[in-house]
This record gives structure tokens, sequence and C-alpha cells, in this order.
């Protein structure tokens, strides 16, 4: 399938996020950041191809391949395109750690550290208990009131959405998270596949928030509003103190990207499950 012009809007400016390679000297962390190393850019034509009902992306008539050399094959036609539309926006040199897509289909293919679908979703739900939008401030007053005004709506939403019981506290100690609130986002989690997974740690560890990163994936809030919303407390003291303006600015940009792209990501990863669920229905 030839590739033409697609919407680089598909795709911002994204960031690095390896799940499981926390160590800098992890051999395969080590693998990964050699690969996202610029380089000149070897390629003029970008297209995808079907090949085993998986799809593939084409740099010249040279077959993508991931950082552990394994052939890149994703399970949509959108992703691809997605991914297509990074590659075919490079210039001169390959920028690969600005390829946020690319570097998460990446993850989803090789799983660098060989972690389990379980063992996924057990990283994804220890942030439920250190989870950003629980945790509230009482001095200054007026902090505690912007992060109840702005926070409480989220966590009764999640709540609502997800049968869950999650609380606020006013101190450091977790207010803790009932078995049947742990079941219940256990089972939702599980009820994605892996690649999904891959998308819905990508934004939890990026918001510092389990609860935005569902209202992310639900569409309650945009990846703007999510990242806003995360860092309440550090706009609060900017706002206050001041910017320093190239800082913040570029920070919330890649943060902004990084979540975006874990976004569309998942509804990508999750495109063809929806249809083929209407199909036979």
């Amino acid at each position: 399938m030839s590739f033409q012009r697609i919407s680089a809007s598909l795709i911002r400016r994204p960031g690095i996020l390896l799940p499981g390679c926390c160590s800098k000297t992890h051999p395969v962390s080590l693998q990964f950041k050699r690969f996202l190393k610029d380089r000149k850019k070897f390629y003029k034509n970008v297209s995808i191809s079907q090949a085993d009902g998986l799809y593939e992306v084409n740099l010249d008539k040279n077959k993508l391949k991931t950082p552990l050399g394994t052939l890149f094959r994703v399970p949509t036609e959108p992703l691809a395109i997605a991914v297509a539309t990074e590659w075919d926006s490079q210039k001169e040199h390959i920028r690969r750690h600005t390829m946020y897509m690319t570097i998460l289909c990446n993850s989803a293919i090789d799983n660098p550290t060989e972690r389990s679908k379980e063992t996924v979703i057990q990283s994804i739900l220890h942030f439920l208990d250190t989870d950003t939008l629980c945790f509230r401030l009482t001095d200054p007053p007026e902090l505690g009131e912007l992060q109840d005004r702005h926070w409480d709506p989220i966590i009764d939403w999640f709540n609502k959405r997800y049968s869950a019981d999650i609380q606020a506290t006013n101190t450091l100690l977790s207010p803790g998270v009932s078995e049947n609130t742990q079941e219940s986002i256990k089972g939702h989690l599980r009820s994605h596949n892996d690649w999904a997974i891959v998308g819905f740690e990508s934004a939890v560890h990026s918001l510092k928030s389990l609860i935005l990163a569902f209202a992310l994936m639900d569409r309650e809030v945009d990846a703007e509003t999510a990242l806003k919303l995360s860092r309440l407390e550090l706009e609060f003291q900017v706002s206050h103190w001041g910017r320093v303006e190239w800082s913040h600015d570029i920070e919330f940009a890649d943060l902004k990207a990084r979540i975006s792209a874990a976004a569309l990501f998942v509804h990508l990863v999750l495109e063809s499950s929806k249809r083929i669920q209407k199909m036979t229905s």
C-alpha cells in the first residue's frame, strides 16, 4: 500500500519511555539508547504493506525493524499509518527519540525485559496507592482549595465509572485502596490486549496518575487538560514565583506529546477489535 501525504497532525513531538528498562546500565536499555541516537536519513519514500494479517512499514525497499532486530509489524492499519507518518516527517537526520509511536510499538513488539501482561498490570496498579490526585496540601490554603476544586470531580467520575471508592487525604500516608477497587481496575485492564496495556502504562507513568490516565483514555479529558491537572501544584508555584520559559515550556510540550502519543496508540490498537466486535455482533 503506497504511503502518500498523511497529516502530520496525527503525531506531535514525542519523547522517550522504555517500560521496564529503568536502569541506565541495563543491557537492553543501553541497546535502546544506541538505537535512539540521531543518524543521517537514508531513505526517501515511506510505505506500508500487509503480511499475515499484520502491517509493516517500509523505508524505500527496506523493512523497518525494532531495536532488537525483530521485523516491525503492528496489528492495525491506522497504527501503521501513524508510525509511517513519524518516519516520513524526518528531515536530514532521523531523530528517533522524538518518534513516540515508534517507541511504543518497539516496546510492545520486543518486550525487552520479557514482562508478562499481568506484571505490567501490577505495575500500573501500584499507582493507585500513590496517585497524584489523592494527596492534598493544606498549606497554603489556596492550593488545597484549588486541588479540591479541580481534582474532586475527576475522582468522582472515576469512582462512578469504575465502581471504585478512591478517597483523598491531607497526610503523607496513602488513603488505601480497597480490594474491590483493585479487582475492578485489574479486570478493566485485563480486558485489553497486550499492546493497549503498553500505552496505558506509558500514560500512567507520564501523568503519575492512574485516575487521569483512565480519564484520558475514556476521553473524559484531553491530553493538555490531563497534564495541567497532574501538574497543578507546579503550575500554582510557577504562578507565584515565575516561570523559566524555555525550561517549563519545553518540558510541558514534551510531556503533552508523550501523553498524546500514548492515548492515540491505545485507540489505534483497539480500533480493529471494535470493528471485529461490530461485524460479529
